[in-house]
């Protein structure tokens, strides 16, 4: 979908002719069997302001048109759009009208009215399932309909449905097809081709398999053919296993064919350099006019243990055990390690993609299919960067409300040059925070992600953080103990220590009684088998005394010495793989503790109010755009705001920097310390002096002329400069600060702490991703190690937390609506009984390097990698 251009004439002209006349009559409410030379003029140049265009385009045919017209001088506009009769039903027509709404507002329009005939339900439907409050009155069978496109919660939420429902359908084709086409099949064992096509056989493909090969009549047994267009029968999935130099002619093909997904497993494109990213972007921008997705390249395959499916268009040998786990990998080097790895652990999967260089499919895309797929339960995710961090954050939120998200995030320690200039010191501890915030629970290796899945695979969540430790060793029992309560873990009771003599049936009978306590949530079993009877006597006893009891806590062990789920402790799936109750062993009882800990903390955080996303009172939106236009017109570098500039950006979202002036002799403060009234607080301009103490760059609390002079004095002479700032006294109350920063892995953050040396050496800051609901914003503010200052430590007066809470969810309704502020630190805050007051600001604007998650959909620009 791109706006009209007058060189669309001659596509527009044919795709009316194309139109059946039914539709032909009830857009223009008459025949109109072709467009004069004047409409078409009018039709294809607008000026795209009071006159915008859009069409959506398959390949070079364009399918749809929509378009407003802005009525008279006002702020409304007719809007109207018509669909290939082909196109009809398929949600294009809503798609138009999401983006020309948000045309219109940009460009000042705050109202659409259209004319529809009563009889076109289809058009009707368009308008009302927006999500739009839309009033209606018809006259002689003409409906006239009114509605405010201004984003509502309703009209919001329709767009996301709108985005989920699509994204997760393109993954569904992906991981469901029913025929695919091996491009570059091979019969040679050394080939890539040989290995895809065999993987494919060798796991029983519920589908039909095509292999291509121009050379062979048939590869493997299997019929070939000598290009994908010479297939007779349609394909959904093509696998690519051609040299780099040949897949752009393999595009060609598939194209023409019309397959739905392509898979490259092919290296050699971004991965190999600029002349490689040039081409890998060239394909997908090809695939994406014509409405296909890509996976890859340089991608190690995809994969479905569904029954129906039995998927394996992968590199990997073998298909995994069925399992209710979905994996994502960016990797194509990993993936085969990380797919024996979970064999190997007892964990079955669902569905595997490994994206590769990620060109098209992301894991973004999957978070979407997931959430709808009833065949899994649990994901996990192997990340290298995030294409769009706002995307991923509200994706994950929503989906980790249902299943957990067990993520881990390489790049910890070095980022790649090209985000190094954009990268924002975030303390790891406030990394954590903020994948939590999001419902994502990071690890920090491949180990701990199977860790930490194991437990979420094959038990429940507990109810509470207590756990109870059964064993038959002191030792180990307090081991695991100690990682208990380093983990914020509770004990339920001290541990219990069967002895080593103790038979099974006494080893059961401890379990259950800790199971049956009712202030116990959780179990770790720590065993060392006696030489005298077999371990797996005892992991049976363990393993019948949970079933037994059923009491739906969570248990985790260390048994045997095994990693993953010994057959001892396994409840066997349909396919005879371990399924749900199977009990989770480690090596060591810190791995069991720590792998559970995760579990513990991730329900807690299911259990916490979800809160609300909540755009304060107040806000000047436009005149905040305009602001921030004026600014950076005509520059692609950072600027550092005036303070004028600064003053008017944050009055527009209602945050007031307490009031000021600039002066440049001691006469000159005095005055405008009267204009302020008494008392005032005279600062340096240098932010160096004003933010160290033994500098002395600010004076406090001058009641008088006299105070005002000497005040000036002093810090011209500290400075050696003539301005100096007057401000009016904020109230005394705790000096807090409130920052923001745009990271590339997490986009937009909003930090809090105490202001000062003492604070910031010691990181004591909180940090939170935007969009904030209220409960995030309150959580925040409290979260610092200092906070306790703000309610009253030690008999003082708390501060008004509301009023913080307030700033707080402003600042990050700033930074969702403006991504271009880069940076932006207001320090100090003053945060006391009658309110929070600013005391000074700074705000750095420019082009944004995240990409934002407002405004209407739209796909990932193809000229710049992410």
């Amino acid at each position: 979908m791109r706006p009209i251009i007058p060189s669309d004439a001659d596509a527009l002209v044919s795709f009316h002719g194309k139109l059946s006349e039914r539709t032909r009559y009830l857009r223009y409410f008459g025949a109109y069997p072709r467009i004069p030379q004047r409409d078409l003029e009018r039709f294809s140049v607008v000026d795209h302001h009071d006159r915008v265009a859009f069409v959506a385009l398959l390949g070079d045919d364009i399918i749809a048109v929509g378009r407003y017209e802005r009525l008279g001088h006002g702020p409304s506009a007719e809007v109207a759009f018509v669909v290939d009769d082909a196109h009809q039903g398929r949600g294009v027509g809503s798609i138009l009208l999401e983006h020309l709404a948000a045309a219109a507002s940009e460009s000042g329009l705050r109202r659409f009215v259209a004319e529809v005939l009563a009889e076109n339900a289809a058009m009707v439907r368009v308008f009302r399932d927006a999500g739009y409050q839309v009033s209606r009155a018809i006259e002689e069978g003409v409906l006239h309909l009114e509605f405010d496109i201004d984003p509502t919660e309703e009209s919001l939420a329709v767009a996301r449905a709108r985005e989920q429902a699509a994204e997760a359908r393109s993954v569904y084709n992906l991981l469901h097809p029913r025929s695919v086409a091996v491009i570059g099949a091979s019969a040679d064992p050394t080939k890539v081709g040989y290995s895809v096509l065999s993987n494919l056989l060798g796991a029983d493909f519920a589908g039909t398999v095509y292999p291509v090969n121009p050379e062979h009549r048939s590869v493997r047994g299997v019929r070939a053919y000598p290009s994908v267009v010479d297939i007779p029968d349609p394909v959904d999935l093509a696998v690519v296993a051609v040299p780099a130099d040949q897949v752009e002619s393999v595009l060609d093909g598939a194209l023409a064919k019309g397959v739905k997904t392509l898979l490259i497993v092919t290296a050699g494109f971004g991965e190999a350099g600029p002349h490689g990213l040039h081409a890998e972007l060239r394909l997908v921008g090809e695939a994406r006019a014509h409405g296909m997705r890509v996976v890859g390249p340089n991608a190690l395959g995809v994969l479905n243990t569904d029954p129906a499916v039995r998927l394996n268009a992968t590199l990997a040998p073998r298909l995994p055990k069925r399992g209710r786990a979905g994996f994502f990998c960016q990797s194509g080097a990993l993936g085969t390690a990380i797919l024996a790895d979970a064999e190997a652990r007892g964990l079955g999967l669902s569905t595997f993609v490994s994206a590769g260089n990620r060109a098209d499919v992301s894991g973004n895309d999957l978070l979407q299919y997931w959430e709808t797929d009833s065949n899994t339960d649990l994901v996990l995710l192997y990340l290298e960067s995030f294409g769009n961090p706002r995307k991923f954050a509200r994706l994950a939120r929503r989906l980790g409300r249902s299943k957990p998200i067990v993520a881990v995030k390489s790049g910890r320690h070095a980022v790649r040059p090209q985000l190094a200039a954009t990268s924002a010191e975030v303390d790891e501890s406030s990394v954590q925070a903020l994948f939590e915030q999001a419902g994502v629970v990071r690890v920090e290796t491949l180990a701990q992600l199977f860790d930490t899945a194991l437990v979420f695979a094959h038990q429940p969540l507990p109810a509470g953080p207590r756990i109870g430790i059964v064993g038959n060793s002191s030792a180990i029992g307090l081991l695991a103990a100690d990682t208990a309560r380093a983990q914020g873990l509770r004990l339920a009771f001290d541990p219990v220590d069967v002895g080593p003599q103790a038979g099974p049936d006494d080893f059961a009978a401890a379990v259950r009684e800790a199971l049956n306590n009712p202030e116990t949530d959780a179990l770790v079993a720590v065993f060392v088998p006696p030489l005298s009877i077999p371990g797996s006597t005892y992991a049976r006893a363990l393993r019948e005394a949970a079933q037994e009891l059923d009491q739906g806590k969570p248990i985790v062990s260390t048994f045997l010495a095994a990693e993953g789920v010994p057959a001892e402790l396994a409840v066997p799936g349909p396919d005879g793989a371990p399924g749900r109750g199977s009990i989770p062993s480690y090596p060591s009882p810190e791995r069991a503790v720590n792998a559970l800990a995760k579990v513990v903390r991730y329900a807690a955080w299911r259990q916490r109010p979800q809160g609300t996303l909540i755009r304060p009172d107040g806000l000047h939106v436009e005149q905040a755009e305009q602001v921030v236009r004026d600014i950076l017109a005509g520059g692609d570098k950072n600027v550092v705001l005036e303070d004028a500039d600064i003053v008017r950006l944050l009055g527009c979202y209602g945050i007031d920097v307490v009031p000021f002036r600039m002066v440049s002799s001691a006469e000159g403060a005095v005055e405008a310390a009267e204009e302020l009234g008494y008392p005032v607080t005279v600062k340096a301009v240098d932010e160096r002096l004003r933010g160290r103490p033994d500098l002395a760059g600010v004076r406090l609390d001058l009641a008088s002329p006299d105070a005002v002079r000497r005040g000036y004095e002093d810090l011209s002479e500290v400075s050696g400069e003539q301005d100096v700032y007057v401000q009016k006294m904020a109230p005394k109350g705790i000096s807090c600060l409130i920052g923001l920063q745009d990271d590339p892995s997490f986009g937009s953050l909003v930090s809090f702490g105490l202001s000062g040396l003492v604070s910031t050496l010691l990181g004591d800051r909180a940090y939170r991703a935007v969009p904030l609901t209220d409960v995030d914003a309150a959580t925040l503010i409290r979260e610092p190690k200092s906070a306790p200052l703000l309610t009253g430590y030690r008999g003082d007066e708390p501060a008004d937390l509301a009023a913080l809470q307030d700033m707080v969810l402003r600042v990050a309704t700033l930074a969702e609506d403006h991504p271009e502020v880069r940076a932006l630190t207001l320090d100090p805050v003053m945060a006391s009984p009658e309110g929070a007051f600013v005391a000074n600001a700074r705000i750095v604007l420019g082009p944004p390097p995240a990409r934002p998650d407002t405004g209407p959909r739209r796909l990932r620009p193809i000229n710049v990698r992410f």
